[in-house]
């Protein structure tokens, strides 16, 4: 007998490992601390730490287990930002994904020659209206790097056109305190004010630590701004693993889980309960060609693995997905792309970032974006599992179709159907209709689907009088910077 009232869905996973393994990694974390420590490059948090009990020897803090505990404890298990009008678009806990895009690549490929060229602003413009435009992908990291304008400031010009081309939550990055300053100021102009745009932030800064085990200058001032404002911060490691970090992924993870907690720990010295996204990247150096690799698989057990700790703790979790190592979009760039994004779902990254970086991450591919944005929905349909329940176990419309009959007329199917995913772009025709339409492939219907966005997409504008404030903000930087 069926339970009428009873209705269970489970969402999909995977585990790489054991819980006696991570807390192997956890003590050993804790030890590396406490033995080794970190490089902390700035005497104001390192006056917070030793005020807080760590062990100093000029620049080098050694950091007390229990602080750590300490520090995840008050750290806030849940991050929600918002979009640009205050309304929660992302809430960053549990094994919830969200997909965007990455930040800073000096190179893209044209969307209209193919041919790969350096970064522009409009280049800004163009992919934040794909994210605007494109139902799957969640965030907007700008991709780009400006070459076009004042070097110094290009972070703030990202940031202004991001805030033209979409309303979607922004991951931004900045190169400076000033222009930190800047960009949260641009950020405040939006929302309405600083005390609306700590409870509703629609944006997150990046930044990482320098490893092995060194928070730097810029890092650690951006880390004291931000934590004092309440605002949101992306604080993970980007390892290098045989260059900055062990050869082996285990030793990687230590050291990164390392890096990532004692960074939690100054946030939370800072300013307790401030929220921070943790996780990051193990990136696997391929030693035959002294290049970091973005598909390879020891890329991606190093990640999951680090995602689990991460679960672990309660941290919310920056993962990696829908890049690749090719140079161009192409079938390597699909595949590799696509196993990123189911494996990184099922691992359960939360802010998962990088969709569209090609060329180990140095070139971005509007293709690739647009095609991961057609993955990223049959991932997540994948991720919404099966419901089982007394209307979809449907013994009842079985029995009255009976051996032998059919369900296309019943009103069962009509009622569900609709609820199965239909793809844009991959295509399921018949091959006659498939010729009939001009046997386009899926690069063909990918590299339409960019253009029409670019041509045709118009993003919501912002207010004169907030375009204006804008832009005065950036009037003010270059002449600071002259």
């Amino acid at each position: 007998m069926i339970n009428s009232n009873y209705s269970a869905q489970v969402s999909p996973g995977i585990r790489l490992l054991s819980e006696d393994q991570k807390g192997d990694i956890h003590s050993a974390t804790l030890e590396l601390l406490r033995r080794t420590g970190v490089d902390v490059l700035v005497p104001e948090v390192r006056d917070l730490l030793k005020k807080a009990g760590c062990w100093m020897d000029g620049e080098r803090v050694r950091i007390p287990p229990h602080l750590i505990e300490w520090a995840i404890r008050t750290a806030p298990n849940r991050v929600v930002l918002c979009d640009q009008e205050g309304n929660p678009a992302m809430e960053l806990e549990g094994r919830k994904g969200y997909y965007g895009t990455g930040s800073d690549t000096p190179f893209v490929i044209d969307a209209y020659t193919g041919e790969r060229r350096q970064a522009v602003l409009q280049d800004i413009v163009n992919v934040a209206k794909l994210i605007d435009a494109l139902e799957h992908l969640d965030f907007l990291m700008c991709m780009g790097i400006a070459s076009d304008v004042t070097e110094q400031l290009s972070d703030l010009y990202h940031f202004r056109e991001m805030l033209h081309n979409t309303t979607k939550p922004i991951i931004y990055t900045a190169w400076s305190r000033g222009n930190l300053e800047d960009i949260v100021e641009m950020a405040e102009v939006v929302a309405g004010g600083a005390e609306a745009l700590r409870r509703s932030p629609f944006m997150a800064l990046y930044s990482e630590p320098i490893s092995p085990l060194t928070h730097a200058q810029e890092s650690c001032e951006k880390l004291l701004f931000l934590a004092e404002k309440g605002l949101p911060v992306v604080y993970t490691p980007g390892i290098m693993v045989g260059a900055t970090a062990p050869v082996t992924i285990a030793g990687a993870l230590v050291q990164a889980n390392a890096e990532q907690l004692s960074g939690l720990l100054i946030t939370q010295l800072i300013r307790e309960g401030a929220p921070m996204i943790g996780a990051g990247g193990i990136l696997f150096m391929d030693m035959s060609q002294g290049l970091i690799s973005y598909a390879a698989p020891e890329f991606m057990l190093g990640n999951t693995a680090f995602a689990e700790m991460c679960h672990f703790y309660g941290i919310p979790i920056f993962a990696f997905s829908g890049c690749s190592d090719s140079k161009t979009f192409d079938q390597q760039a699909a595949a590799e792309g696509a196993i990123w994004m189911m494996i990184t779902a099922l691992g359960g990254g939360n802010l998962i970032h990088d969709v569209g970086y090609i060329e180990s991450g140095i070139t971005a591919s509007y293709q690739q974006i647009v095609a991961m944005d057609e993955v990223a929905g049959l991932v997540k349909r994948f991720l919404n599992g099966i419901e089982i329940s007394a209307e979809t176990i449907a013994l009842d419309v079985i029995d009255q179709v009976g051996p032998g009959g059919h369900f296309l007329e019943h009103a069962h199917t009509y009622q569900h159907f609709r609820k199965n995913w239909v793809p844009d772009l991959f295509d399921r025709a018949s091959r006659e209709q498939w010729e009939s339409e001009g046997q386009l492939s899926m690069g063909d219907r990918v590299a339409a689907r960019v253009q029409e966005i670019f041509e045709t997409h118009q993003p919501k504008p912002l207010e004169d009088n907030i375009a204006k404030a804008l832009d005065q903000i950036i009037q003010k930087a270059e002449k600071r910077v002259k």
